[in-house]
């Protein structure tokens, strides 16, 4: 325990193997993040080699998020019950799979459909982190750790800026790169990883689990709010290339540079929103940072120059998403109860990742149909407004969640 001089109560002290879980833990949720965005900075260049229209290059790159979402409800009930030390390995090098067959179907849209459904598998490992992250830090430290494994997520910025230019050297080498990387970290992470050895193992059925997860409110008041956080990152992580590319007309490998620029300032605050949701109330910097999100979205509706009015609106918009980002699961850590903590995590990661589904097909077709995105970028900041209002009228009141007796 670690004293405080203010003479309150002291603060648990974290052993050694959660920072190794933590470090671990983070480093593979950016390769399967990664994968799982490894289509969209090649979007548009395979939209223009398949004579695609926009919707259908919006859809292209939209799809792997479905799995990735849907997904994570499963997984996180699955990671309760077996453990991060069994899941993350398996659903890393079930993964590879779908990342090998992309180089089979490069040519084919309906082929890169399917597959890119499969390649949602790895958007799943969010629902794995976070519940074993969770485990092994105490309350106080648990908003900046969990925000630190959040920053996986930069595993977006990692694809937008290698993903382009390895393609250059090779069509096929960089699913080749990522499949290599992939199952040298499912190896490496079954020996490095452990579950807590006191973690309380669910004996309910899965089901069951996944029922009491969504009878609590909480899940879906939090859920809502992540789906316009991280659900705005997953959608700019996606789309944005192809919004510069078509808006202000710069280069795939620019506009996939700029992409990877703007997810590294959602990667960059989220354990910001973590470190000052332990400090401040998550509710109240949830408020705040979706507030910032409308604002800056407003702005952008009125299509100014990319720099430097753009660059200014896109970027803070960015550090406001990712703080928003990691404030809310601050939140699910401080209200869930640890048994179900990958149950919840997995309906909020769902809710956050199909959150991201629905807004690039929205902004392809609104541009295919108005030849502007200002009404996408409108309704983003109703969203995020009314986001605002709600956190800061109604979370704040919200205290932890009794946790439930366990039947055999």
């Amino acid at each position: 325990m670690t004293a405080r001089s203010d003479g309150t109560a002291p603060i648990p002290s974290v052993p050694g193997a959660a920072y190794r879980n933590l470090a671990v833990a983070t480093i593979g949720f950016a390769l399967t993040f990664w994968a799982w965005n490894l289509i969209s900075p090649l979007g548009t260049t395979l939209g223009d080699k398949l004579s695609l229209s926009s919707f259908q290059q919006s859809l292209m790159v939209a799809v792997p998020v479905i799995v990735g979402s849907l997904g994570r409800v499963p997984v996180g009930a699955l990671t309760d019950r077996f453990g991060a030390k069994t899941m993350f390995p398996l659903v890393t090098a079930l993964t590879i799979v779908p990342v090998l067959l992309l180089v089979v179907v490069k040519d084919s849209y309906a082929g890169l459909l399917v597959v890119g459904f499969f390649l949602g598998l790895g958007g799943t490992t969010f629902a794995i982190g976070v519940p074993l992250v969770n485990s092994w830090f105490p309350p106080a430290r648990r908003g900046f750790a969990i925000g630190v494994f959040g920053m996986g997520m930069g595993g977006v910025a990692l694809s937008g800026y290698f993903t382009p230019r390895i393609y250059k050297h090779g069509e096929n080498l960089p699913f080749v790169v990522l499949a290599v990387a992939l199952a040298a970290f499912a190896a490496v992470s079954y020996f490095l990883l452990a579950d807590r050895p006191d973690r309380v193992v669910p004996t309910t059925s899965l089901g069951k689990r996944l029922g009491d997860a969504g009878r609590l409110r909480v899940t879906w008041e939090l859920a809502a709010l992540y789906a316009i956080g991280f659900g705005g990152i997953v959608a700019f992580g996606v789309y944005l290339p192809t919004y510069l590319k078509t808006w202000y007309e710069l280069s795939p490998t620019d506009a996939g540079s700029r992409a990877a620029g703007f997810a590294l300032v959602t990667v960059i605050f989220r354990p910001i929103g973590g470190w000052l949701s332990d400090r401040v109330h998550p509710a109240v910097v949830t408020s705040w940072a979706l507030g910032v999100v409308g604002v800056m979205a407003v702005c952008q509706a009125f299509e100014p120059h990319l720099v430097p009015g753009g660059t200014v609106f896109l970027l803070v918009m960015a550090a406001g998403l990712g703080t928003s980002s990691g404030s809310v699961f601050a939140m699910v850590a401080r209200v869930t109860p640890p048994p179900q903590v990958g149950s919840v995590t997995g309906i909020v990661g769902a809710t956050g990742g199909l959150g991201g589904f629905v807004p690039p097909l929205v902004m392809g077709a609104v541009y295919s149909a108005k030849s502007s995105y200002a009404i996408g970028f409108m309704l983003l900041s109703d969203l995020a407004l009314a986001g605002c209002v709600y956190a800061y009228g109604r979370m704040r009141d919200v205290g932890p969640t009794p946790v439930p007796r366990q039947t055999a």
